[in-house]
């Protein structure tokens, strides 16, 4: 599958992609409202990064309690069910003389359940394509989301301007409500992908077997880690330039649209392993100049040239799934989504902690510098995950070779031939 043609024919896929690009829009209308509802509120740029990005931190708990039931619950009713609840979450935020701590304790307790979310939509939109077509349905969808970002920000500064921050948390709301009008009259109703039942227990053996690959781990480590730096520095936009933030997280959106666009649908597949390094520097390399304290008119191309490089995770996705068990492909993107939106939340809080002691253009070269180190050291491990893997070679066997790649030599409990969770 390599046209939009294809791709937009395919069953189901154009509901699922309405449904993102409803649930992205209100995400980013509340998220921008909520950081600036708080910053007003407090002035600190610690509080205001945990409130936009306070639900990615979150996810860690969902990623360990929640995703066994990423395969186990039929798609459909789950992800309207969920639209419908962070649509009431945000408009209990958006009440009148609301405390701040209860503005923070809903952002977080909606956080828990978006690690769910992520696991079946994702898991859906592998269902729906081949694994060939997923590398471009994946990269549309991400399309989308940097359109309704765009979209998101220039609206939701502008609502936030005329109609105050709760007024663009109802917005959000809102918005809410229609993705989880699009999921439910939009999507076929389908059995779940696993059978059994969900549990806490289920969630830690799966998520201990995805990582009992070296590969699998390494891959994870690259989705995670330098993008989620990189998020850390865009949570002190608000702080940077309080009355244009917008601009700049709308210039990242149209970076991240640029580089989606590119590998998604222009990069030859037999290049695209090579470049995963390459993209997550470039992530990171133009967020370093922000020492200098650039005025926007330069710091805003700097960041849409730096967001290029979110597109790197879309070749490892892609690497992910052909590393992954089909009974296990929600779980494993869940898995990924909420890792990363985790580590996005735990580098905002990082990130906020160190403007509050230096300055907000501080903390943006500190966190950019650490992504940079972080790529270096994930290189060398990226190429051999990276490595042709046969379809036919079992997952131990897999692992056993990449040991003896590293000259680690196989536990005495993970004999060559089984399944080493």
């Amino acid at each position: 599958m390599r046209t939009y043609q294809e791709l937009f024919r395919t069953p189901e896929f154009t509901p699922l992609f309405l449904t993102s690009a409803g649930q992205v829009a209100a995400q980013t209308v509340s998220g921008l409202a909520l950081g600036t509802l708080v910053f007003t509120t407090t002035g600190s740029p610690l509080l205001s990064a945990l409130a936009m990005f306070g639900p990615s931190l979150a996810q860690v708990i969902g990623a360990t309690m929640l995703l066994s039931a990423a395969d186990r619950l039929p798609p459909r009713a789950t992800l309207a069910a969920l639209s419908l609840l962070f649509a009431l979450g945000m408009a209990a935020a958006a009440l009148p003389g609301l405390p701040v701590p209860a503005v923070l304790g809903i952002v977080l307790g909606l956080g828990v359940f978006s690690a769910l979310g992520g696991g079946v939509r994702l898991g859906l939109l592998n269902e729906i394509l081949t694994k060939e077509g997923y590398l471009l349905g994946r990269s549309t969808i991400n399309m989308s989301s940097g359109l309704m970002q765009i979209g998101g920000y220039a609206t939701g500064g502008l609502l936030v301007a005329v109609l105050s921050p709760r007024g663009a948390l109802l917005t959000g709301a809102a918005l809410y409500l229609v993705a989880a009008a699009l999921a439910r009259l939009g999507l076929s109703k389908r059995p779940s992908r696993a059978t059994g039942r969900a549990s806490i227990g289920q969630t830690w053996r799966n998520n201990a077997r995805l990582l009992s690959s070296p590969p699998r781990r390494t891959v994870y480590l690259a989705l995670w880690v330098p993008n989620g730096l990189v998020v850390g520095c865009e949570s002190l936009y608000v702080s940077y330039a309080p009355d244009r933030a917008g601009l700049l997280f709308a210039a990242g959106a149209a970076g991240m649209l640029t580089g989606d666009i590119l590998i998604g649908r222009f990069v030859p597949r037999r290049w695209r392993s090579r470049l995963t390094v390459p993209l997550l520097l470039l992530l990171a390399v133009p967020h370093l100049f922000f020492f200098l304290g650039p005025a926007l008119p330069v710091a805003a191309p700097l960041v849409a040239l730096a967001t290029v490089g979110f597109a790197a995770s879309l070749i490892s996705q892609e690497r992910l799934m052909a590393l992954t068990p089909d009974e296990l492909s929600g779980h494993a993107l869940g898995l990924h989504s909420a890792g990363m939106l985790t580590m996005q939340g735990v580098c905002a809080l990082l990130a906020g902690a160190v403007a509050e002691r230096t300055s907000p253009a501080m903390g943006i070269t500190v966190l950019a510098a650490a992504s940079v180190a972080v790529t270096l050291m994930l290189a060398r491990g990226l190429r051999r995950a990276e490595e042709p893997v046969p379809e036919s070679v079992p997952e131990a066997v897999v692992v056993v070779r990449t040991r003896a790649a590293d000259a680690v030599p196989p536990s005495p409990g993970d004999p060559v031939g089984t399944d080493p969770a």
